[in-house]
């Protein structure tokens, strides 16, 4: 028997140190090689490790939360020495494994290796549920939030333990992501001066162009949203508003003002905000735009999205959906200069030419940066997107 050490591999992106996110394996445990041993944190998203090796771990790098240098050792383990010879190293048993990231594969049966995000592994923990008994629908057999979602749905009802008192308290380390939203959200409202702006819309017609779009389209899954509209609207006004898709390099002083629109789009996520971005919004149709957004949305809940899908964006826009409430205070997304917030959409009386008519009301809820972005711009930018959207012929125009 011999010992092979597991050192933290480069995970791309000129990281030099990464945060530990989850442990799938525990000391005392054999794992068998290629099986997914934990996750590691970058800037964007969790990175799956898979072993390098099958052996029993001997020693771990530290828990969730702890931060681990590229280089310094992750996990040990006991391997048999003909096995650790064929490790992929080129030194033997005590040098750095190869290969950092786990490929995607279909599940194999019997216990074999499972495809799935951080996520759902904690949630599939959650409710004592073996993946291995879940069906993937994902690329290559991955288990989807909504694979899981849809076991537990087709489980056996429990029956209802008797009630009781709540007691104790549960605390949660504020790791991974969380942590990254934690210090990102610090970060906007302590450096950023915000100013909100909220408008109210009429969005009556475009609801009614939405509907008959949809109605003609018979395409259940690309069925359009309110957001691409939004987002058309967006990119029509920053042509005379190019103060507002911009993006402040804190480390030279500078305001870069885009051509393109890259358009974030403020995703909730098992693990929590995420900002994917569809790249040269300006160049695309109503339903490539639709289509797009639909697309690194999921990629975002999936936890499939690359570095490039979760950043570079120029400016965001953001809907709480059906919760959406009847204003918000949306924060920056840093180094961008603005952000557009959607409002839930409702029925009210509204007063048209003296007579009192039911109209389908919105509120846009807008935040800038008052270093670089005036008020009356700000105004005069969201005016014009509320022209557009009260008069949705206009965008296409």
């Amino acid at each position: 028997m011999s010992e092979y050490i597991f050192k933290l591999p480069d995970l791309g992106e000129g990281t030099v140190e990464s945060e530990i996110g989850e442990w799938f394996v525990k000391v005392g445990e054999t794992v068998d090689e290629e099986a997914v041993v934990g996750t590691m944190m970058t800037d964007k998203a969790a990175v799956e490790l898979s072993s390098p090796v099958t052996g029993k771990v001997l020693r771990l790098a530290g828990e969730p939360g702890d931060i681990v240098a590229v280089g310094a050792p992750l996990i040990v383990f006991e391997t048999d020495a003909s096995a650790a010879a064929g490790a992929p190293s080129e030194a033997g048993p005590e040098t750095t494994a190869a290969g950092p990231v786990a490929s995607v594969k279909t599940p194999k049966t019997g216990g074999g290796r499972i495809v799935t995000s951080p996520a759902v592994r904690r949630l599939a923990r959650e409710h004592g549920i073996d993946l291995h008994r879940v069906e993937g629908s994902g690329p290559g057999g991955r288990i989807l939030r909504a694979d899981l979602d849809a076991h537990v749905n087709g489980q056996p009802a429990q029956a209802a333990a008797p009630a009781k008192r709540a007691t104790g308290t549960r605390e949660i380390k504020v790791i991974g992501l969380r942590r990254v939203i934690a210090e990102r959200m610090s970060a906007s409202k302590r450096e950023i001066p915000h100013f909100s702006y909220v408008e109210e819309l009429d969005i009556t017609e475009l609801e009614a162009l939405r509907q008959h779009l949809n109605n003609r389209s018979g395409d259940d899954a690309g069925r359009l949203t309110l957001l691409p509209f939004l987002g058309l609207a967006l990119v029509r006004a920053l042509k005379s508003f190019p103060q507002c898709n911009a993006t402040y390099d804190k480390g030279r002083n500078v305001i870069v003002q885009h051509e393109a629109v890259h358009l974030g789009v403020a995703t909730q996520t098992p693990d929590g905000l995420k900002v994917p971005v569809v790249r040269h919004a300006e160049s695309r149709s109503l339903t490539d735009l639709a289509a797009e957004m639909r697309r690194v949305a999921q990629a975002a809940r999936d936890n499939t999205a690359t570095k490039n899908e979760l950043s570079g964006s120029t400016i965001t826009i953001t809907s709480l959906g059906k919760l959406g409430g009847i204003a918000s205070t949306p924060v920056i997304n840093q180094p961008e200069v603005g952000i557009i917030g959607v409002n839930r959409a409702v029925e009210r009386p509204v007063v048209i030419n003296g007579q009192v008519a039911v109209r389908l009301m919105m509120n846009l809820s807008t935040s800038f940066d008052h270093r670089f972005v005036d008020g009356y711009d700000a105004a005069a930018m969201v005016q014009d997107i509320k022209d557009m959207l009260e008069h949705p012929a206009t965008i296409f125009v």
